[in-house]
């Protein structure tokens, strides 16, 4: 019994963590649109998305040098879909959207990436659950997100091609999301995990960088501005920022973990604040309160415990 009570708060403890650090993972993304929009100035999307996982790759690498060998067909397939979804797919559908339509478009429809995987969650993972509170949650965050962007201005412009791009976007965070939580039951260390993704994410994406006109240019690279951008998007935002966020998923499950992106909202327009000097008003800090508000009701027993996880009753 002593035993039983001590696995029981190791996972309490570990669950706490784990709310700490997707927030800290979130407020980490929620300022990479501003690295992001400044190298869209010299770098074409998928330039961006190429060298932000190379150096994300060759980060993870160097802290852990290990060899991690092939796992089988079964595995393997799953991080080649996590690579497809969560490094080629995403950032190529996102970045592509921008062009295409107008940001706040883009940012209220990838916010629904949570719902999705709450969906994809229900369906193909066990142990993944969600109640009423959670859709209640979700409409209040996504009402709040919309008064964020469009800060009172409720015109509504549409723009059919980058906005199925951004509806795209969220559906293959989603699929990430829960393909993130089936590899966390194979047991394997995070960091491996997470480097195997990016290394077939990478190879996913280098047979459309000639296609899409892509290039090394040394002299673009070693601008300092673009460097540094560079080095926080890839070592940062990449590296540091998948590691922990896989590892929360493992911890928490795909749904608890993913309504804290409802967050990043916030935390641009708090950047924005504080870097940019921009004012903040009075639709937005609503909007900020509702989408707060949506957070901590989808929080409350979204989910029952991560995929793949008996329940401590029954360990």
């Amino acid at each position: 019994m002593p035993r039983h009570t001590n696995r029981i708060a190791a996972m309490s403890h570990s669950r706490i963590f784990g709310h700490c650090l997707a927030l800290l993972t979130i407020i980490m993304w929620g300022t990479t649109f501003v690295a992001t929009k400044v190298l869209l100035n010299d770098f074409s999307p998928v330039e961006i998305l190429a060298y932000r996982f190379f150096l994300g790759f060759c980060t993870l690498l160097a802290v852990m040098p290990r060899l991690f060998p092939w796992q089988g067909w079964r595995q393997e397939i799953c991080y080649m879909g996590a690579g497809l979804c969560g490094v080629l797919l995403y950032f190529l559908l996102e970045n592509t959207a921008l062009a295409h339509t107008y940001a706040s478009n883009v940012g209220i429809i990838v916010s629904i990436s949570p719902f999705l995987t709450a969906l994809l969650a229900h369906a193909f993972l066990r142990g993944e659950r969600f109640t009423l509170r959670f859709f209640c949650g979700f409409a209040i965050a996504a009402s709040g997100i919309c008064l964020i962007f469009y800060n009172g201005s409720m015109v509504l412009r549409l723009n059919p091609l980058g906005d199925l791009m951004a509806a795209g976007a969220a559906l293959a965070w989603a699929c990430y999301s829960v393909l993130m939580c089936r590899i966390g039951t194979f047991r394997q260390n995070t960091i491996l995990c997470t480097r195997r993704v990016f290394l077939y994410g990478l190879l996913l994406t280098a047979p459309l960088l000639p296609a899409l006109g892509a290039g090394l240019d040394w002299e673009r690279m070693a601008r300092p501005q673009n460097a540094a951008n560079l080095l926080f998007l890839g070592m940062g935002a990449s590296a540091l920022g998948y590691v922990s966020w896989n590892w929360c998923v493992r911890v928490l499950g795909a749904i608890r973990t993913s309504v804290y992106i409802y967050l990043i909202p916030v935390v641009t327009v708090i950047a924005a604040v504080i870097i940019l000097n921009e004012r903040i008003t009075g639709v937005a800090l609503a909007g900020i309160l509702m989408t707060l508000a949506g957070l901590a009701l989808s929080e409350q027993r979204s989910s029952s415990r991560p995929a793949g996880k008996p329940h401590p009753a029954k360990e």
